[in-house]
């Protein structure tokens, strides 16, 4: 991933701006409302912000520790000076542990196999992952009986369980809920540590009944609809400086396959942008741009490294400023309006915008 200053933004032809003080006001109000220590996800080098700027702004808030996927994040906390727990939440394969034990992770198990293992490796710190109803990791709620002698041998220190619809009113929270409940008791011993709720969970109750909370997109500006008890500010904005001005005769088309063509008499804009930097091809005639403070549509198929606008009335020149998603004087394009569009979770916006577009941090706003 690049960064860089804001001293070299005039020349760069297409960035994302990282709002560092949105990023820890949003961690703030979790914690304010959940009432218990924070375990940030910054997994997919920080939902794809960068780890390293997330995790120091985070780690202002003395979360309990830091989330992540794989153990080369954890190695990567760990060379930028993260000195809290980092667990890694994905299971383990054997030929990781010792490049785990190195940098002094945290795995989760979930297998008698993979606990003894653990265990005759040199053990240590680790959380039991219990599936109440993802069906991708972890003992099942009502095989406990599997790696109770093996938790018998190694208590863990943690046990977590993931909600698949916590944004839904569905009953399913509440069912995934008991099921962890039922695992935990089926326990020899309850874990001091217990933890299951994401962003979508955090906000639907206060305080949380566990031991901690894990945050995720929350945290990166994206909510969990406006129903939501808690709404975060955001955090990212995607810009592209305007190259080139062109004015269209009616018929003209604009890009690939011609899907565009102009009705009356009109002006647009090329964008330094295209689905190379992560802005994808399915937001072509579907999605907008706000440029100085005008709503204007996207024009045409998105390219691999431009796109066009159509700025007819609006004003505009050479080096102008457009920003695909985020904020522009007082208007706001949301990650999720804009993923809706492309047919993408904001978690696929966010995390697929490619190493060739720079970051930029700013401290605050």
């Amino acid at each position: 991933m690049t960064t860089q200053s804001t001293a070299d933004e005039n020349t760069t032809r297409a960035w994302v701006d990282i709002d560092l003080g949105a990023l820890l006001r949003n961690g703030e109000a979790l914690a304010r409302h959940a009432r218990v220590p924070l375990l940030p996800m910054v997994k997919a080098d920080g939902y794809g912000l960068g780890v390293v700027p997330v995790m120091r702004t985070l780690s202002k808030l003395d979360p309990f520790g830091f989330g992540v996927a794989t153990v080369t994040e954890g190695r990567e906390l760990r060379a930028a000076g993260a000195l809290k727990p980092v667990i890694v939440f994905t299971p383990l394969l054997p030929a990781e542990s010792p490049r785990l034990r190195e940098s002094n992770l945290v795995p989760t198990l979930s297998s008698a196999s993979t606990i003894a293992a653990w265990i005759e490796s040199g053990g240590g710190p680790w959380h039991l992952a219990i599936d109440t109803g993802v069906s991708r990791a972890g003992v099942r709620w009502d095989c406990i009986g599997e790696i109770v002698d093996a938790a018998r041998r190694s208590p863990p220190d943690g046990a977590f369980t993931h909600f698949h619809s916590a944004e839904l009113d569905d009953g399913s929270m509440e069912l995934q809920e008991q099921r962890f409940r039922d695992a935990i008791a089926a326990l020899p011993e309850r874990p001091p540590i217990l933890h299951a709720d994401n962003s979508a969970a955090i906000v639907r109750r206060s305080p949380s009944p566990w031991s901690l909370v894990r945050p995720g997109v929350f945290l990166y500006g994206v909510g969990s609809g406006a129903r939501a008890a808690l709404q975060p500010e955001p955090v990212v904005h995607l810009r592209a400086r305007v190259v080139e001005l062109r004015d269209l005769r009616v018929d003209d088309s604009v890009g690939y396959d011609a899907t565009w063509r102009a009705t009356r008499p009109s002006r647009v804009a090329t964008l330094a942008l295209g689905y190379a930097d992560g802005y994808r091809r399915s937001l072509g005639n579907n999605a907008e741009a706000l440029v100085n403070g005008r709503r204007v549509p996207v024009i045409g198929t998105v390219m691999m490294d431009m796109t066009v606008i159509d700025v007819t009335g609006v004003p505009c020149a050479v080096g102008d400023r457009a920003t695909l998603f985020g904020t522009d004087g007082d208007d706001v394009l949301t990650v999720e309006s804009v993923a809706a569009r492309a047919g993408l979770s904001p978690y696929e916006l966010l995390t697929g915008l490619r190493q060739r577009i720079v970051r930029i941090a700013r401290i605050a706003s």
